[in-house]
């Protein structure tokens, strides 16, 4: 039995996983750095332990004070979020060593997933199509060029280690080899400290879905269907749903076997995800394993609304020791989902933005839910993902789902940083979007519209706009007048 567990992380995945444990009894511990020592998950967690200062590698990625605070705290077991040390099978590692269950896959089993070389040998083993690739003969520019050759234009550099796009580069013709393998290598030797690169064949025009695994310590294992993460820019997903749109029903069972075979083949435990790219349309469609995440998804929250599973109690109920509740008959997929992750960003730059959230007031109404990890007043800070929330939208069909979705975005309130909410508006609008026409690459081709910017006119407007809000204070009729436009929310969507 789990009865005190420390947070490894920040935001809003550690008010996440509070939420849950306060549902089930279960006492919480967060952890926090000087930058967060007023942020949230530090409110609301039962005891809060400071680990150093602002940079993430002196404190949340400090595995030995993240040990010591558990050890503090007399935490019994650590649940390390997304991001951060969640994948790293050292930190699982050094938990288990100290006696303290860790709450996701175990050491050996994040290792293997982790490989990406080694899970594409044991995925293709167990009979998954994988992308034509894999490891050269060795790191030396000669072999990698000649990787490249063998496996013909266009061609990916891919990182052994990590993740989230770091380290991809696409590789169209000889020319291009050279400086993309430095590139490719520096990026990832400074993201990851292992600039260990492979080879794949470039799946052109791809849509990007992926299979939810639950996977107990007594030999169950289920899937919860699928979720689509086309939109997407720098390998980063920007809108997810549940389930994937353009699957055929034949290809959603070939597809869902074949993520649970893949888990399989490396021994999965826990909660897990198994990423495809998909080409072509109906029954014929084709899809190639990619890699798998050994850890929970910042789009879990889709996959809980159209199956009513709660991820986080479910490694919960795992890594106590316990037997899944259901089986793969219990599981149905109703409705559908949409998440779209808002970010304090300058979106035609695609670079992230700090500064202080002078106003912050989230949309409420049917089928909506919210995850954030900021308050009013908060600073976004430079030295973190300028994650501010994710909204999701539940509804019967895909259609009203995006609906609702819509209409809270108009609903965000969020004054102080420049923030990608126009930008959502702007990507929801596409017919293309609506159609599912959409490819992986769809984001960066149609980035000057998504992110059109306005005039310097406009922009002076909504400064003036802004600061008269913000002088006025709170409107002592706010709770029956109509909600306030936020400017920098819609000064790119004014038709001046």
């Amino acid at each position: 039995m789990i009865r005190r567990v420390l947070i490894a992380n920040r935001g809003e995945i550690a008010l996440r996983v509070i939420r849950t444990c306060r549902e089930l009894a279960i006492a919480t511990v967060a952890v926090y750095s000087e930058a967060d020592v007023d942020a949230p998950h530090v409110a609301a967690a039962d005891e809060a332990v400071p680990i150093g200062p602002a940079p993430a590698t002196d404190s949340y990625l400090n595995i030995p004070k993240i040990i010591e605070a558990a050890r503090r705290a007399k935490a019994d077991a650590v649940h390390p979020g997304y991001g951060f040390l969640s994948e790293s099978a050292a930190f699982a590692q050094t938990c288990e060593e100290a006696g303290l269950t860790f709450i996701g896959p175990p050491s050996a089993v994040i290792a293997r997933a982790g490989s990406k070389t080694a899970a594409r040998e044991a995925v293709r083993a167990a009979g998954v199509p994988v992308v034509p690739g894999g490891l050269p003969v060795s790191q030396a520019d000669a072999d990698l060029a000649q990787a490249i050759r063998g496996v013909g234009y266009p061609a990916l550099l891919k990182a052994v280690a990590g993740g989230g796009g770091k380290g991809m580069r696409v590789v169209r013709s000889a020319e291009e080899i050279t400086d993309a393998i430095g590139a490719a290598r520096r990026e990832v030797q400074r993201a990851f400290g292992d600039g260990t690169l492979y080879v794949e064949r470039l799946i052109e025009r791809p849509r990007h879905v992926e299979v939810q695994i639950l996977a107990d310590a007594h030999g169950q294992m289920v899937h919860l269907f699928e979720r689509d993460c086309t939109l997407q820019r720098r390998y980063q997903k920007v809108v997810e749903e549940a389930p994937a749109p353009t699957l055929a029903p034949g290809v959603r069972e070939r597809l869902t076997q074949a993520g649970l075979a893949a888990a399989r083949a490396v021994g999965y435990v826990n909660a897990g995800t198994v990423e495809f790219l998909l080409q072509g349309d109906g029954e014929r469609a084709e899809f190639f394993f990619l890699e798998i995440n050994a850890r929970l998804q910042v789009e879990h929250p889709v996959t809980e609304e159209v199956t009513g599973i709660d991820l986080v109690r479910a490694q919960l109920v795992i890594a106590a020791g316990e037997p899944l509740p259901f089986s793969q008959p219990d599981i149905v997929c109703r409705g559908h989902a949409v998440e779209c992750r808002i970010y304090a960003e300058d979106s035609a730059r695609l670079l992230p933005q700090s500064g202080r959230l002078l106003r912050y007031r989230e949309p409420h109404g049917t089928g909506i839910r919210l995850d954030s990890g900021v308050r009013e007043g908060q600073t976004i800070t430079v030295h973190y993902d300028p994650m501010i929330a994710k909204l999701t939208a539940y509804a019967e069909t895909r259609a009203a789902a995006f609906a609702r979705v819509t209409d809270a975005l108009r609903a965000f309130e969020i004054l102080g940083v420049r923030h990608n909410v126009a930008f959502l508006l702007a990507l929801l609008a596409r017919p293309e979007v609506a159609a599912c026409e959409t490819d992986t690459g769809f984001i960066e081709a149609h980035l000057d519209e998504l992110a059109a910017r306005p005039s310097a006119q406009i922009q002076r407007a909504a400064a003036a706009i802004a600061a008269f809000v913000v002088a006025r204070g709170p409107s002592p009729v706010r709770a029956t007048a109509a909600p306030m436009p936020d400017p920098w929310q819609t000064l790119g969507r004014l038709d001046w």
